[in-house]
């Protein structure tokens, strides 16, 4: 059964993992969103407790 050879396939895993985290995740990480979030303590809203009718 060829299923159960590792000798090709873990290679294959090993170096698309390699490629992943030595490539692709820096690039990533690097990544700066283009909007910016604004935290605004002033603008914080308060709720208005709902009276039930019963």
């Amino acid at each position: 059964m060829p299923q159960l050879n590792p000798n090709p396939w873990f290679m294959i895993m090993i170096v698309s993992w390699l490629t992943l985290l030595l490539i692709l995740c820096p690039k990533t990480v690097k990544h700066k969103p283009m909007n910016t979030i604004h935290h605004n303590i002033n603008d914080i809203k308060h709720s208005i407790p709902w009276n039930w009718p019963w």
